[in-house]
């Protein structure tokens, strides 16, 4: 449940324009904006869309030390340790419910899986993972083409993104979440898929 949209909007934005480098605040602002345009189109809560997308990075760009502080006393698995990029959504999520009182399943899920997407996620999860993928400030070869999918096919536009995502970790031999494998292939409808 969201209670009071108005004031949980308030304090978030008060704690971005306190708490968050300009750049942030800026593409915090940007998927914000891309997120109730999204959910405009496929006729999703645009409430919700805003919500999530204000609470979506309330955890990134702070010290890795502070990330891993949260994943020890919230009970996170140690994966996520020293992993402040999959494990800032997960905390965020943990947090809106813990602190901010929201106890919306579908917000919580569209910002603990905005990084990394998962199987069966919602219109409102791929929304948001989308808007931080496709916001004006962001730029990397292919989003001009990810903008465009993401008004055609929000399914192949959450494929696309996940399977450039999953190359470019890959090629920096980064941490790949499992989350993301089993979305690709939930998505393309792959044998195998056990829905864990």
């Amino acid at each position: 449940m969201l209670k009071g949209i108005s004031m949980t909007t308030g304090c978030i934005l008060e704690y971005i324009e306190k708490n968050y480098s300009k750049e942030r605040q800026i593409h915090t602002f940007s998927v914000r904006e891309t997120a109730v345009k999204l959910a405009a189109f496929y006729g999703a809560d645009k409430e919700k869309a805003e919500i999530a997308a204000l609470f979506h990075d309330l955890f990134r760009g702070v010290p890795e030390k502070v990330v891993n502080f949260y994943v020890k006393h919230l009970g996170m698995d140690k994966k996520y340790y020293n992993n402040p990029n999959l494990a800032h959504g997960k905390i965020a999520a943990l947090i809106m419910e813990r602190d901010y009182d929201i106890s919306d399943d579908d917000v919580l899920n569209a910002v603990r899986y905005h990084t990394t997407g998962r199987p069966q996620m919602s219109l409102l999860e791929k929304i948001i993972f989308l808007a931080d993928a496709i916001e004006p400030g962001r730029e990397y070869p292919g989003v001009d083409n990810l903008r465009a999918l993401a008004y055609k096919d929000i399914d192949e536009a959450c494929l696309y993104s996940m399977e450039t995502t999953v190359e470019y970790i890959r090629e920096k031999g980064f941490p790949l979440d499992n989350d993301t494998v089993l979305a690709i292939n939930y998505l393309k409808g792959k044998e195998g898929y056990d829905g864990q």
